[in-house]
């Protein structure tokens, strides 16, 4: 039957561009949001300023203060809001949901009591439910504009992950699909820490050898961990791993790549996210690893070395530093038997 009905739970910049494109694509797209004023803009102006300026919106495309309104009906909802609000946000609608409907998030981020990821949380309110995870390179101004950009449907359900592609695929967006929900989850999570560390490397003005070597060696401590957690370290060759992290750490519209080039030019912490004006996720991300890392014993010498920076006032030259002093261990490790690396 595929997706004919959609909901959209948050009003920011990447829920705004999902449920343009689910317009575009004839899919009836219902936007919750508290913020009355931008509901007002999206229904009568079909615009969103606050979070993308300068973009006309479908006109079919309808927005909503009422919860209710929104997730009745709907064949799937995608949940974009921040980590820290998506257990009280699904928990608030529970009850108006059925178990054909299906749950997509797009948030990447972790609930730090638990160490949830997102479709955990979702999970854990919905046991009975289709649930998937939408994670890319997605810039979502980029995406507004229709450049052309690709993301990644994971769920263990292969209607949900069709149905995806379907509703979501146009001349400038590709959606690819994936199995692995944990290793695409965590690959979004995990590249905000290692946007912090580009941008201290940025900000320092280290050349294009030391950032490569930043961005590659994230990219090992990335899969390290996720192997931990039970996922699949090839997920992170794919566009939620190394894809989202070479933007992440590349780009100045990156707000985790923006505290840490703060923090390199010499603001402390505090000073770096007034600067931002909102607590990039990447700073709660990094805590939550840092300690989990320790728990587990593994090895991730940018983790530590970034936490020191933005917690302690450690200099942040000494994380690049630090990977020239460290273990010697393999290039690709998981391309060499464990007992010769």
């Amino acid at each position: 039957m595929g997706i004919r009905r959609a909901a959209i739970i948050g009003g920011g910049s990447f829920g705004t561009v999902v449920a343009n494109i689910l317009a575009d694509n004839n899919v009836d797209a219902v936007q919750w949001l508290r913020n009355e004023e931008i509901a007002d803009s999206i229904n009568n102006e079909h615009a969103n300023e606050q979070y993308l300026p300068g973009i006309d919106l479908n006109p079919t495309l309808k927005a909503t203060t009422n919860i209710e309104s929104a997730v009745k009906d709907a064949d799937v909802i995608f949940v974009s809001v921040p980590s820290k609000s998506v257990r009280e946000v699904i928990s608030g609608f529970a009850h108006l949901v059925t178990t054909k409907q299906a749950l997509v998030s797009t948030t990447k981020g972790i609930e730090p009591e638990n160490f949830l990821l997102m479709s955990q949380v979702i999970r854990q309110v919905f046991p009975d439910n289709p649930i998937g995870v939408l994670s890319g390179p997605n810039l979502a101004k980029e995406i507004a504009r229709k450049e052309l950009a690709a993301t990644v449907i994971a769920s263990e359900d292969s209607n949900l992950r069709r149905d995806i592609q379907e509703s979501l695929s146009c001349e400038y967006f590709r959606v690819y699909a994936a199995s692995d929900v944990f290793g695409v989850e965590l690959g979004g999570a995990l590249k905000n820490i290692y946007a912090i560390a580009s941008g201290f490397v940025a900000a320092l003005g280290m050349g294009e050898n030391t950032k490569s070597m930043i961005i590659t060696r994230s990219l090992a401590e990335m899969s390290r961990f996720a192997e931990a957690m039970g996922a699949n370290p090839l997920t992170f060759l794919g566009l939620a791993g190394v894809g989202d992290l070479v933007v992440t750490c590349m780009s100045p519209l990156s707000r985790n790549y923006r505290v840490g080039y703060a923090i390199g030019s010499g603001k402390n912490l505090e000073q770096a996210v007034e600067e931002l004006g909102e607590v990039a996720e990447g700073v709660n991300t990094l805590r939550y690893v840092r300690a989990k890392a320790a728990e587990w014993g593994i090895y991730m010498p940018l983790v530590m070395g970034a936490y020191e920076c933005l917690f302690n006032g450690a200099d942040p030259r000494a994380v690049a530093q630090g990977l020239m002093t460290g273990e010697a261990a393999s290039d690709v490790e998981f391309a060499l038997p464990k007992h010769e690396i």
